[in-house]
């Protein structure tokens, strides 16, 4: 059994890394020491933590380190450890997954330029990510239709393939499967895209140029015209991206723009003097973070070997910014990289720029963050694993045990999903039993995520991360029961209301009450979501109550209009009743005449 307290006073005063690890082995955090003895004792001290670390603290069961012989080391170690395990209480960069790269397929024989979302380690050549879907889809497109490159996936080595594709008959491929081209030619046209994705245009224009004056002497009209537009076609791509106020042809500027728990980081890359891309990247839950540390942190994994320019300029200062220069200096296998932190003039007005960016994408994520922002708060305040992404809610609706019915909404990312919200009509259970009809109605919802040969037919969706009952301990009780019968591992509380009707609290099973009140944002969407689940089994409820108004045994009765049948309804609420009435009580009802009670009577 692992001994915190007993390998704490084990660990060496030597530079490394340390990796905090929760009872399942889960890698919790990777960090970077020059003492190793020194900095993880400290998580284990009472001293001020923020609430992200006092919480990833209470989850480490062991860790681990590894000792290394310089802080350079642990620093490459570190950063090397994070983008594998990606940890959960890192500060990390957001995933790559859903930004796409332009990739040149290098490791084929004739390699082609597409879009992908994901970088593998295949030889070929990236570039990216790109925020900028568009931008990025829109110059793929454009180099493929100015250098007619293979489209197709075809796989072949040699000879020719039985037909050729019809972007060959379009003229928007050389054609390779048909022995059109050698892979030598071929291969031409892709380093003069490659070229042009690393902005090395000059050269590839001036040899377009010249070629195109001689395919003109030579009298060759047609390949002349098809250099002049290949060429108009490269300015044009360039032209977009072209910066004139910088001479520095190779650097990346850094914008960063904190608010609150929240930042984004704009990079502007430009190489020979063209911009090349500017993205940005969203970080939550950073309120303890300054931005130099922010940015050192953005560094250690924004950067990768072959993307590293000659000089980066930022605002801030780096906590370890001569060690972070060194590495930057090894990963690019150049002698040095300069980091440049200018004050004025215009290079400082191009980081206002970067930063001017990434405030307006900040903004734009606003309503997304807040949403998430919301899920965050509902978590930690119920001390959740995971963030409750989909919420499903419950409650039940009936007058005096007639027409009983469930009413389901569901909330993914903290909004209504109303396409998939449930209205479901009690069919065991007789009488005033809410807790059996909320049984049956949760049956009836959670076989399909138990029972796996239901999933294909499943009318209800995904297994939810929360499920919040309209109502105290007793509905709570009966959901978790419910849900432990089909062995499933979900989160249930209960909304409760004040004697007003009015949302004041969330309950857990063993009566605990967490307070709500205070934050207003959590507050309105659980209120929202309590209404919304009573609207929907209120109102189907009352949809029944109509239509056994509309078709009932009253409409046989000569005199029992809907007017009057519905007086009749409203007063007994059933069929039923109405025949077990006394006349006289039948005569109370307004409409009701003595010969019409009669009449009821004697039906």
């Amino acid at each position: 059994m692992f001994d915190i307290k007993e390998e704490l006073k084990k660990l060496p005063e030597k530079p490394g890394v340390y990796i905090m690890k929760d009872k399942d082995d889960n890698i919790l955090y990777v960090g970077k020491a020059v003492v190793l003895k020194n900095r993880v004792r400290q998580y284990f001290q009472k001293t001020n933590k923020t609430e992200r670390i006092k919480k990833m603290v209470s989850q480490i069961d062991h860790f681990e380190y590894i000792v290394v012989d310089s802080e350079m080391e642990a620093l490459i170690l570190e950063c090397n450890l994070i983008k594998l395990h990606r940890p959960k209480y890192n500060v990390l960069l957001k995933d790559d997954k859903m930004y796409p790269y332009i990739k040149v397929s290098l490791n084929e024989r004739f390699p082609t330029l597409r879009i992908v979302r994901k970088r593998l380690n295949d030889g070929a050549k990236y570039y990216g990510p790109f925020t900028n879907a568009y931008s990025a889809k829109e110059t793929v497109e454009y180099l493929n239709k100015v250098y007619r490159l293979k489209h197709c996936r075809r796989i072949f080595k040699e000879g020719k393939a039985e037909t050729p594709c019809l972007n060959y008959h379009i003229k928007r491929c050389m054609g390779p499967c048909m022995g059109t081209i050698s892979p030598e030619e071929y291969m031409g046209s892709i380093n003069q895209v490659i070229n042009i994705l690393d902005g090395k245009t000059d050269e590839i224009l001036e040899q377009i140029y010249n070629d195109m004056l001689k395919a003109s002497e030579e009298m060759n009209f047609e390949k002349a015209a098809d250099l002049r537009d290949k060429m108009a076609h490269i300015e044009n791509l360039m032209q977009k991206q072209k910066i004139d106020t910088f001479s520095e042809n190779d650097f990346d500027v850094i914008g960063v723009v904190k608010v609150l728990d929240r930042a984004c980081i704009e990079v502007f890359s430009v190489r020979n003097s063209r911009m090349q891309k500017g993205e940005n990247f969203i970080f939550k839950d950073i309120s303890t973070e300054t931005e130099a540390e922010l940015l050192e942190n953005f560094i250690m994994q924004y950067y990768t070997e072959g993307n590293v320019p000659q000089k980066i300029m930022f605002k801030y200062e780096l906590p370890s910014q001569d060690l972070i220069k060194e590495w930057l200096a090894k990963l690019s296998g150049r002698k040095s990289i300069e980091i440049k932190i200018p004050k004025i003039g215009e290079k400082m007005r191009f980081i206002e720029m970067a930063e001017k960016n990434a405030e307006i994408a900040l903004q734009n994520r606003t309503t997304a963050m807040e949403d998430e922002e919301i899920l965050m708060d509902l978590m930690n305040l119920l001390n959740l694993d995971e963030l409750p992404k989909r919420i499903e809610s419950y409650d039940i609706s009936n007058i005096s045990g007639t027409d009983q019915v469930a009413g389901m909404v569901v909330f993914e990312n903290a909004k209504p999903k109303r396409n998939e919200y449930r209205r479901l009509k009690i069919k065991t259970i007789e009488g005033q039993d809410d807790v059996g009809s909320l049984r049956e109605a949760l049956s009836r919802r959670l076989k399909y995520i138990a029972t796996s040969e239901e999933f294909d037919k499943n009318p209800f969706g995904p297994k939810p991360d929360l499920i919040l009952m309209d109502g105290g301990i007793t509905q709570i009780r009966s959901a978790k029961k419910v849900i432990d019968e089909y062995g499933l591992d979900i989160d249930v509380f209960g909304m409760v209301k004040t004697d007003k009707h009015r949302t004041r609290a969330i309950l857990d099973e063993n009566g605990k009450e967490y307070d709500i009140s205070q934050n207003q944002k959590l507050f309105n969407f659980v209120t929202f979501m309590q209404d919304e689940v009573h609207d929907t089994a209120i109102s189907y409820h009352r949809k029944l109550r109509e239509e056994k108004i509309r078709k009932s045994e009253l409409d046989e009765i000569p005199g029992i209009g809907e007017k009057r049948k519905k007086a009749l309804m409203d007063k007994f609420k059933s069929v039923k009743r109405i025949k077990e009435a006394s006349i006289e009580e039948l005569c109370k009802v307004d409409g009701i005449t003595r010969e019409l009670a009669i009449k009821i009577k004697n039906n």
